[in-house]
């Protein structure tokens, strides 16, 4: 096996410097991939897996934010399973009336596990199509279709429950 040499790591004052712009946005990420209660000890968790393999970032990859968040979502995710609490996919204000409708977070659970995740990152986060590609582990193309497949499978969701409820 070739081992090839070991990047530069960045100085702790460097990565701190390179996180700090993205502190929200990962709090977002873990309480959108992980149990909400629990978005501070992901968001650590995730530091920590960030510095101890910092040397690993790659520019030509993709953009820090992308690496990070990717990071954040994946610890997010092994915490969730730890716990095996429900986790809340998004809180985006519900369209639902008194009536029962249908409202946008029943939708997007009813979403492909990859629509989903592209939704919530994109949508609920704000991420970037080249952050929401680092993190779901795709190219922007890809990234860039599973949305369109997502908004016109919720845009059919919505429209079917309408249909229904008789509120066309």
């Amino acid at each position: 096996m070739i081992r090839l040499p070991r990047r530069e790591a960045p100085s702790a004052e460097d990565f701190k410097r390179m996180v700090e712009p993205h502190l929200d946005r990962m709090a977002l990420v873990a309480a959108r991939f992980g149990p909400p209660q629990d978005r501070d000890d992901i968001v650590q968790d995730a530091l920590l897996r960030a510095w101890r393999s910092r040397h690993t970032y790659e520019p030509s990859r993709g953009p820090f934010s992308g690496w990070l968040f990717a990071i954040t979502a994946n610890a997010a995710r092994t915490h969730g399973r730890r716990t095996r609490e429900p986790v809340v996919l998004v809180s985006l204000a519900p369209v639902a009336d008194l009536e029962g409708r249908l409202d946008i977070e029943e939708a997007i659970r009813r979403l492909p596990t990859r629509q989903r995740s592209a939704v919530q990152c994109y949508y609920g986060v704000g991420m970037s199509v080249a952050e929401t590609a680092a993190v779901l582990d795709c190219s922007e193309g890809t990234v860039k279709s599973t949305l369109s497949d997502a908004r016109a499978k919720l845009r059919t969701l919505l429209e079917s429950n309408e249909d229904r409820m008789g509120h066309k």
